[in-house]
């Protein structure tokens, strides 16, 4: 067995050195990405075919695909809470202006959670056109199992509150919210983040030498960390051409046709949801075309990698370099979409679930007294969902346990789980740089130079392709 994972390894790093080829040749960052994809494909499949999906080797290979792979997100994680507290700080010392904030915030995140709204509602229509229902699926032993944990995890949704969840954006401790200890953390470190931001401009009338010092402490600070993220986007093509392998390779094809329809269903939705926000990003007056082609390699890493907060850097820099808007609103619709208004997994997901599942107790999901409570219930429940893995999972917990819904019989989609869960967090990703771009647009702050140009398709071409 171990002469075939070395044989796999080999056929991995060829693919690595394809993709490292491509950079010294000055390969624009989307053609690395999409190449990654494609490879990463591939490999997984080809693993597949040869030797199954539940097998020892392809295990084996897995393992060490994740050092590259999981070694890669946690990179893009090391740098999240330095890049949002420099930024923001940076952000608001720039702003001096306090109704510039108070706007900013208000779009971002009504954006956020109207388009949530709209999600959760697509969710529903597609469950009706595809006559979702979970009467008489059946439950395998792990299937089973995830149903027993979510049982067990609901008295843990059913003690979260509006009131409660506002809270824990608060931070008590902001140095333990900058390990990200906590769901909240992200908004944590932004909220604190406005605080010395805040605090710094009132000093800059009657401290002028003082506000000047700490100034050019965040303009060194932010640099640095802009650097770092930098760094560490140039490992994105590897990343994931390792994170698809692993998905690919370890996918099984059968669960996936059992479920089909609720595949082609959430699928059908999110497709929807992503024609929302081009028509959103057309309506402020900007290409949709060009924006979709620019924020491409955001996605397909959100896709391969399913974590929103760990997209937050590559977020920010597509904003900020390709799409022309200003660092501090590219920082907010980044950072509290990661947590707040998650199209996908708080939005799509539970409603369509709710649906799925009504009819095993006799509901009629279809009528306006199941249909608007459960809107209001996941726009509400949308805020503070972990923008990591197992996100969506919990927003369904809340949806389903306000909704008095069975909870255990979310088990049945275990199988399918992963899959779905790609297309979600894409959608969430997307969903945030659309609040970002329309806030941008809204206030007048676009750099519609640099939306326009072509050359900035790249993303950072002086420094990546390098």
């Amino acid at each position: 067995m171990a002469i075939h994972i070395l044989i796999n390894l080999a056929v991995a790093l060829a693919a690595c050195a394809v993709l490292f080829q491509l950079q010294s040749r000055h390969a624009s960052f989307t053609v690395r990405v999409f190449t990654g994809l494609g490879l990463g494909i591939v490999l997984g499949a080809a693993l597949q075919l040869i030797y199954g999906a539940g097998a020892p080797v392809v295990a084996g290979t897995n393992d060490y695909l994740d050092i590259v792979g999981t070694g890669y997100v946690k990179l893009l994680q090391m740098i999240i809470m330095p890049l949002i507290m420099v930024s923001i700080v940076a952000a608001v010392i720039k702003l001096k202006d306090a109704n510039s904030l108070g706007k900013i915030s208000a779009l971002t995140i009504g954006t956020l959670m109207l388009t949530t709204l709209v999600a959760a509602a697509i969710g529903i229509l597609m469950a009706k056109l595809f006559g979702l229902s979970a009467v008489g699926l059946t439950a395998s032993a792990a299937e089973a199992a995830r149903g027993e944990y979510l049982q067990g995890s609901l008295a843990t949704a059913k003690a979260i509150s509006l009131p409660s969840m506002l809270i824990s954006f608060i931070p008590s401790n902001p140095f333990l919210d900058l390990t990200g200890a906590r769901k909240t953390s992200t908004i944590a470190v932004v909220i604190f983040a406005l605080f010395v931001g805040v605090a710094a401009t009132g000093i800059a009338a009657k401290k002028p030498a003082l506000f000047a010092s700490f100034e050019q402490c965040v303009k060194v600070a932010h640099a640095i960390v802009m650097r770092m993220v930098t760094l560490v986007l140039r490992l994105t093509p590897y990343g994931v051409f390792a994170l698809m392998a692993q998905v690919v390779s370890s996918s099984s094809y059968a669960d996936i046709l059992n479920l089909i329809s609720f595949v082609l269903a959430s699928y059908s939705a999110l497709i929807l949801m992503f024609g929302v926000h081009l028509a959103i990003i057309a309506g402020v007056g900007l290409n949709p075309l060009r924006y979709l082609r620019k924020i491409f390699p955001v996605l397909a890493f959100a896709f391969t990698s399913r974590t929103s907060a760990g997209s937050i850097p590559m977020s920010v820099q597509t904003q900020t370099r390709r799409l022309g808007t200003p660092e501090g609103i590219a920082n907010f619709a980044a950072s509290f979409g990661s947590t707040i208004g998650q199209n996908g997994c708080a939005g799509i997901y539970p409603a369509m679930l709710a649906v799925m599942i009504a009819p095993t107790v006799g509901v009629d999901p279809f009528t306006a007294a199941f249909i608007l409570p459960l809107l209001a219930i996941v726009m509400i429940g949308s805020v503070g969902v972990a923008g990591v893995g197992g996100g969506a999972t919990f927003a369904a917990l809340i949806v389903l346990s306000a909704m008095d819904l069975p909870v255990a019989l979310a088990g049945l989609l275990i199988s399918i789980e992963p899959l779905i869960d790609m297309g979600r967090t894409a959608l969430n990703v997307s969903g945030s740089i659309t609040a970002g771009t329309l806030t941008s647009r809204v206030l007048g702050q676009t750099d519609m130079a640099l939306f326009n140009s072509d050359a900035e398709l790249n993303l950072d071409e002086a420094e990546l392709a390098a």
